[in-house]
């Protein structure tokens, strides 16, 4: 894998990181009602659905960082 790509790899995983951290963290929080727009009542009304797909994007981020590390050392 050329530096390019893996850097590009690892930008797309600190990416869904940042995108973890604001569902599953600071969803309710006002950084994460105004990101998403939503209100303190639709924020709390959805914070499991949140929490599940700030979940589902820290398996792809710690993925792509395993997969890049993984194909680095091969």
């Amino acid at each position: 894998m050329s530096n390019l790509a893996l850097g590009l790899v690892l930008l797309v995983a600190a990416a869904h990181t940042w995108f973890m951290v604001l569902e599953a963290v600071l969803w309710t929080r006002p950084l994460g009602r105004k990101t998403f727009g939503n209100s303190r009542e639709d924020a709390e009304k959805t914070k499991v659905l949140a929490m599940n797909q700030g979940l589902y994007n820290g398996g792809v981020a710690a993925l792509l960082v395993w997969a890049a590390l993984d194909h680095r050392g091969a």
